[in-house]
């Protein structure tokens, strides 16, 4: 089960590298000062991004919890 737990990790520093991605691309459009509608439409290309980040994320420590609670 330890080889769970480091995959999970492992996956789960993946998403976090998705989240901090979507954090940045979204910081440099509102550093460009885009108007409302350049700036929708980054959002829109991101918010996948961003949801599907957060789901590897949390596979990611279901995994590490389930390893842990089966070891």
């Amino acid at each position: 089960m330890d080889m769970l737990i480091w995959a999970g990790a492992c996956v789960s520093l993946l998403g976090l590298m998705g989240l901090v991605y979507c954090i940045i691309r979204v910081a440099r459009a509102r550093k460009a000062q885009l108007s409302e509608d350049e700036m929708k439409a980054v959002m829109q290309k991101v918010l996948p991004l961003n949801m599907g980040a957060l789901f590897v994320s949390v596979i990611g420590l279901m995994m590490v919890i389930l390893g842990i609670s089966f070891s």
